[in-house]
């Protein structure tokens, strides 16, 4: 046989190897786009209007695969990164991949996963409790303390076990990655029930400071959230218990309404009660907050919103959406939404949406 059909035959036998490998494997790119007019008033900065890239939901591209592996177990992975579609720039800390970046293994005993992921506290406080799904203003971020590491970490490891009975659990791990194993450690999990029209989670975050701080290192959240579907409204409901040092950072930690600056609380706790309903060729979203500070500032709020996303097909959609927080005896707590912290008590969104 001569060498060029050696070769040719090979090549082809490459190809058909790949080609059967690539038949196993699914990749899928998905994203949202997402450009509000934002109004914000109440503050020291005064009446602020201006453009702003996801309000609903934060603009992002992302990457997601599959590969069956045989005996059923697949391989998966996460690549998604946010932007800003009103400057084209990366998302806030202007690093690529800064939503989510993990791989993992899932078979018959659950899934484990590496990388940067959402914690089960968020998880649970967005998709179970917040009608808004901490998204819009009005939603939970004026309140709950849904920033920083109780949003997402790195260097973390997950485990999901099987859903069983409507049953499910889920742990993560994340190492601080320190001289010592304690500094800047995270860890929480999350235990749920999902059957029939009832929805209900108890998620639970424990976060280490880099270094030992006075009052202690360790920030703890606790939820309880739930959410009741009643065909023509579903009933939405959380209680958060906030324990220790960074437990709940501020959303905006830079002093909005001037004066003796605010402190963030490390014993507080929050309470939210909403509702999401159709209506229309679109859904209705309310909810009412409570922050109750139990240290010595005492340093309460109270909050409530109201939002309407129409659809104008099944990935096009239009919304308004307006919140309002009442501070008391000094506390800085502002109406934020999904990607900006907020300049005041006072905040709406006119925006456009699409999912792809």
């Amino acid at each position: 046989m001569k060498a060029g059909t050696k070769l040719a035959i090979t090549a082809l036998g490459l190809f058909g190897a790949s080609a059967a490998v690539q038949a196993q494997t699914n990749v899928t790119i998905y994203g949202i786009m997402d450009a509000a007019f934002v109004g914000e008033s109440g503050g020291a900065a005064g009446h602020i209007n201006k453009i702003t890239s996801g309000a609903a939901s934060a603009s992002r591209i992302g990457f997601r695969g599959t590969e069956q592996l045989g005996g059923g177990l697949s391989a998966f992975f996460t690549l998604e990164t946010g932007v800003k579609i009103d400057t084209g720039a990366l998302d806030a800390d202007n690093t690529i991949f800064n939503r989510q970046a993990l791989v993992g293994l899932k078979g018959k005993a659950g899934a484990v996963a590496i990388g940067r992921q959402y914690t089960p506290w968020h998880q649970a406080l967005a998709s179970v409790a917040d009608p808004f799904g901490t998204g819009y203003a009005g939603s939970s971020k004026a309140v709950f303390a849904d920033n920083g590491a109780n949003v997402r970490t790195s260097n973390t490891v997950t485990y999901s076990a099987p859903n069983y009975a409507g049953f499910s659990v889920d742990l993560a791990y994340s190492l601080g990655e320190q001289a010592h194993s304690a500094d800047g450690r995270q860890y929480g999990g999350a235990i749920g029930y999902a059957k029939g029209p009832l929805n209900v989670r108890l998620a639970y975050n424990n976060k280490n400071a880099l270094a030992p701080v006075a009052g202690g290192r360790t920030g703890r959240n606790t939820l309880l959230a739930a959410n009741y579907d009643l065909k023509f409204v579903k009933l939405h409901a959380g209680f958060n218990v906030d324990k220790g040092f960074n437990a709940a950072p501020l959303g905006n930690p830079n002093n909005p309404y001037g004066g003796v600056k605010p402190t963030a609380s490390t014993d507080g706790r929050e309470i939210l009660l909403g509702l999401s309903a159709p209506l229309g060729q679109g859904t209705l979203m309310a909810s009412v907050m409570h922050k109750d500070d139990r240290t010595a500032f005492d340093q309460d709020a109270s909050a409530w919103g109201i939002g309407y996303l129409y659809a104008l097909s099944k990935r096009s959609g239009v919304y308004a959406s307006y919140g309002h927080v009442n501070n008391r005896n000094g506390a800085g707590y502002t109406v934020a939404n999904n990607t900006e912290a907020g300049s005041g008590n006072t905040g709406y969104n006119l925006g456009l949406r699409h999912t792809f």
